[in-house]
């Protein structure tokens, strides 16, 4: 069993511990005791790869301009790499989640991990990608993606996740970065948005998370004491 699968459960019997102690059905003591149990220690964290601006504009000119597939790939990537959607996100992603709110373009109402609906803005280079893609393709309502056949023919009314995560890899192998998938894309979308200044109030909320611990795991920080944010801000003596 994974650390993580132990740790959570021993986690619950640790609150039920408590819980039976206020409730006079377990001695202080023993309680005690099981709160003092240790989990299994971790090893390590992986924290998946992020991308470099440069390597994420070289994903973006990969697929080719001028064949149906290329400017389908082109679309999924801007997505992928200019919004933060998951696989299933995208693949889900429908025509009427397009939408213009306050004069800008958006991902409206998409339903993400857990059930947790939210807003996700397009930024204008986004929305270029996706009209090339859907003006080649013929289409205008439905699932925004489809399947591309080696005829360089639209067919179906869906891509899978699967398609989204070969489109990944095969632009990443094209380029050298093997070990780069579908959701390192999302992590860069958050570390390249954080770079440029984004608050993280707005990157938590760009990509869905519930928990901020989560938005900071993708960007690779923790809060820092020296140096801290809040050690100038024009207001100190």
């Amino acid at each position: 069993m994974a650390p993580g699968t132990i740790n959570g459960r021993l986690a619950a019997v640790r609150r039920l511990a408590y819980e039976a102690a206020d409730a006079g059905l377990l001695s202080p003591e023993l309680a005690a005791s099981i709160r003092r149990v240790k989990g299994v220690r971790k090893l390590g964290v992986k924290l998946g790869n992020w991308l470099t601006p440069e390597q994420a504009r070289q994903f973006l000119r990969a697929p080719s301009a001028d064949s149906l597939k290329g400017k389908r790939d082109r679309a999924m990537l801007a997505i992928l790499l200019g919004c933060g959607l998951r696989r299933r996100e995208l693949s889900d992603l429908d025509f009427a989640h397009i939408q213009r709110r306050d004069d800008h373009w958006a991902i409206v109402d998409l339903v993400g991990k857990g059930g947790h609906i939210r807003t996700v803005p397009v930024p204008d280079w986004v929305k270029a990608a996706i009209d090339l893609w859907i003006k080649a393709a013929g289409i205008s309502c439905g699932r925004l993606f489809r399947r591309v056949c080696r005829a360089g023919k639209c067919w179906g009314d869906n891509v899978t996740e699967r398609v989204v995560w070969h489109v990944v890899k095969d632009y990443a192998k094209m380029l050298g970065l093997n070990q780069v998938a579908p959701h390192d894309l999302r992590r860069s979308c958050a570390k390249l948005c954080h770079a440029a200044g984004g608050e993280l109030e707005q990157i938590q909320f760009l990509l869905g998370h519930v928990s901020v611990q989560t938005t900071e795991r993708y960007l690779g920080c923790k809060q820092r004491i020296t140096g801290a944010v809040n050690d100038r801000i024009g207001i100190e003596p």
